[in-house]
């Protein structure tokens, strides 16, 4: 798969909204293992509810299929998923160059212990800034909060 066969386009709740929160959970079953299914079934609600509606989001796709999307309040990346199986193919990379280019900066919060997630923003430009030793529901998950800058 080459870069060329991906298009962003912006986020249309009405047919977005199912295949994007089945993205999320998917991917974050593999990279947030750590959390839990049960943690994040119940965090998918809040995806649907209030993430997705509340966000500027763009959505990655193939052969007109959503395969990743990025979701932002204003430079904050509120999340970064690709499809599990399409990862490695620069779609997460095209989302972040797409909002970067729509933004002077971003930031983001990523759990440490999700090593492939930290590795990737690192070489895509991202620096860390602080920790906080618990995510936003309060859990003992170790945040990571990093920012790029044009």
């Amino acid at each position: 798969m080459k870069n060329e066969e991906i298009r962003i386009r912006a986020y249309d709740p009405a047919t977005d909204l199912k295949t994007l929160s089945q993205i999320w959970f998917d991917a974050s079953l593999i990279a947030h293992a750590f959390i839990g299914e049960a943690q994040l079934r119940s965090q998918q609600v809040l995806i649907e509810t209030q993430y997705l509606p509340s966000s500027e989001t763009w959505v990655a796709c193939r052969m007109d299929e959503p395969v990743g999307f990025i979701s932002l309040l204003d430079t904050f990346v509120g999340g970064l998923f690709v499809k599990p199986g399409l990862q490695g193919f620069g779609i997460g990379r095209t989302l972040v160059e797409h909002a970067i280019g729509r933004k002077a900066e971003l930031q983001l919060e990523v759990y440490a212990d999700n090593l492939q997630a930290c590795d990737f923003y690192r070489r895509l430009g991202f620096q860390e800034l602080s920790r906080r030793e618990r995510d936003d529901q309060g859990l003992p998950f170790e945040n990571v909060h990093m920012v790029l800058r044009k």
